[in-house]
């Protein structure tokens, strides 16, 4: 089994499945996340991949001039982000290690990613960049498991570290922040059976996994696509779980918050 860090930096080989099958996030749970940052923010989406977050946040808010900036280690998925967004200034970099000054943003967020970073650099480092007031903002679209077809998916493709840490009881952060509220939205979206399968073969386990793994996986999946009846351009109903979670670095002198 690969490692971790092998997982984490996997994602670019399949950059296309994983523009093609994830989905985007709510525009309410967005709309949270950056409430405390107030009406024109400049916001940095740290591990943007193919800027699934970084779209929705550049949507709720363009009305106001905000500025977006996308942050992302891996060139295959940079390169994407920048063919669907060619209006979004984008960085190499991670959580950990932002070129980015001293107190230069209102909002951090991490779509996915929060459960491959080091919290306490993390923290940190985004802690260093965002104003007094500032705020990050975590979030995870996690597939509805209480659906049976649903956990059927899960146990042929196996869990994730998203999943993991939720179930675990959810992120941690460092200082400067303290606690972090939390909030969550269900939801669904229509999916055909291409977009189900390039969502399986986005995920870091698949990615990283052997041929022989890669082919039993794909042979289970093709027999439960035709039992949910996901055949040709038909859709389902996919549903999801989408957990949010905020801290605000407190102003100077102030708590944690």
């Amino acid at each position: 089994m690969a490692t971790r860090d092998e997982m984490a930096n996997s994602f670019g080989a399949e950059a296309a499945a994983y523009e093609e099958g994830r989905p985007g996030y709510p525009a309410e749970a967005v709309a949270w996340l950056l409430e405390p940052a107030g009406a024109h923010p400049r916001v940095v989406d740290i591990g943007a991949g193919t800027g699934k977050l970084t779209r929705v946040v550049a949507e709720i808010t363009a009305e106001h001039g905000t500025d977006v900036i996308a942050v992302e280690p891996d060139a295959a998925m940079l390169d994407a982000l920048r063919n669907a967004l060619p209006g979004i200034q984008t960085l190499v970099g991670t959580a950990e290690h932002l070129a980015l000054p001293d107190e230069s943003a209102d909002a951090a967020v991490l779509g996915q990613a929060w459960h491959w970073v080091d919290p306490v650099a993390a923290s940190a480092e985004i802690g260093r960049v965002l104003r007094p007031g500032g705020v990050l903002g975590l979030v995870w679209n996690i597939r509805d498991e209480s659906v049976p077809w649903v956990a059927r998916l899960t146990e042929i493709t196996k869990g994730s570290h998203a999943e993991q840490l939720l179930a675990d009881g959810g992120p941690e952060v460092a200082a400067p922040f303290g606690e972090l509220a939390s909030r969550t939205w269900h939801w669904a979206r229509p999916i055909t059976r291409a977009a189900l399968m390039a969502m399986v073969h986005s995920r870091s386990y698949v990615i990283t996994a052997t041929p022989e793994e890669r082919a039993r996986i794909d042979r289970e999946l093709e027999v439960l696509f035709d039992d949910i009846g996901a055949t040709g351009d038909a859709t389902v109903s996919l549903p999801y779980v989408t957990y949010a979670f905020r801290a605000v670095k407190p102003e100077a002198g102030g708590a944690a918050r």
